[in-house]
C-alpha cells in the first residue's frame, strides 16, 4: 500500500528549511539540520525534495506567501536546472515596484512635500514588510551564491536607492527639501533605516519589543523630520 503523505508536511518542510537557511546560510545548511528541525529522519526529507538545491529553490519560491503551502503534484521536487533559481529571483525583484515614488519623480508640481515624503516612506516600509522573509533569505545566503548577490544588491537594493537619490536631488533642487551633504548617502540612510525596522530587527539576537505599527510610524516621522526644510 502506498505511503500516505500528510497534506501539511510539505508546508512544515518549507517552514523548517526557511528557518535553517536563515540561521546558517546556504552552504552550512545540511539536509540533516532541516530534518532535525522537523523532528523526522533525514530520509523523510528526500521524500519531498530531491536535493538541497531543490529545497532552497522551493524555499525561495514560497518565501512570504500567505496561507498553507500546497503539496506539489509530483514528489520529490526535482533539482532545478542551472540558473532556474536565479531567474525566479530576478523576475521577483523586477516585478516589485514603488509606484508612489515613481509618480513623485514624474510630478512637475509639488503641493505638499511633507505628505509626499510620508507616502513614499510608508510605501517603502510596506514593500519591505511584505517581502521580509525573502529579503532576509537572500541577504543571508547571497555570500554563498554570488549570482544571487548580484541580482539582489545590484538590481534590488541599488535600484531602490537610486530612485530615492533621484527624488532627493530633484526636491532639493526645487528647494522643497533641506540640502544634504550627499544625496546618494542620504538615500542609503533612508533605505537602511527602513530595512532594519521592517526586516532585520525581526532576526535581531537582542530584539527591542516594538509594535509593528509604532515602528513604522517612528521611521516615517524620523525621515520626514530629517528631510524637510528647517522651520
Amino acid at each position: 500500500m502506498p505511503r500516505t503523505i500528510p497534506a501539511d508536511r510539505f508546508h512544515e518542510l518549507i517552514e523548517a528549511a526557511t528557518g535553517v537557511f536563515l540561521e546558517q546560510g546556504y552552504r552550512r545548511t545540511q539536509m540533516a539540520d532541516v530534518a532535525a528541525r522537523m523532528g523526522v529522519a533525514k530520509g523523510t526529507v528526500y521524500l519531498y525534495v530531491e536535493s538541497k538545491e531543490a529545497l532552497f529553490d522551493a524555499v525561495v519560491r514560497h518565501a512570504d506567501r500567505e496561507g498553507q503551502i500546497e503539496l506539489p503534484d509530483e514528489l520529490p521536487v526535482r533539482t532545478p536546472p542551472p540558473g532556474a533559481t536565479l531567474e525566479q529571483v530576478r523576475k521577483r525583484v523586477a516585478g516589485v515596484g514603488l509606484p508612489v515614488l515613481a509618480d513623485a519623480l514624474a510630478r512637475r508640481r509639488v503641493v505638499d512635500v511633507r505628505a509626499e515624503v510620508e507616502s513614499i516612506v510608508r510605501e517603502l516600509y510596506a514593500l519591505l514588510t511584505r517581502h521580509r522573509v525573502g529579503i532576509k533569505l537572500l541577504d543571508r545566503c547571497s555570500h554563498d551564491h554570488p549570482e544571487l548577490s548580484a541580482v539582489w544588491y545590484g538590481t534590488g537594493r541599488e535600484g531602490v536607492q537610486d530612485l530615492l537619490r533621484r527624488y532627493l536631488e530633484d526636491r532639493i533642487r526645487r528647494r522643497r527639501l533641506a540640502p544634504v551633504e550627499d544625496p546618494a548617502v542620504t538615500a542609503r540612510i533612508v533605505l537602511e533605516t527602513a530595512v532594519f525596522w521592517a526586516v532585520h530587527r525581526h532576526w535581531d539576537p537582542s530584539p527591542q519589543a516594538v509594535d509593528e505599527t509604532a515602528a513604522e510610524r517612528a521611521v516615517v516621522d524620523f525621515v520626514v523630520r530629517a528631510l524637510l526644510n528647517p522651520v
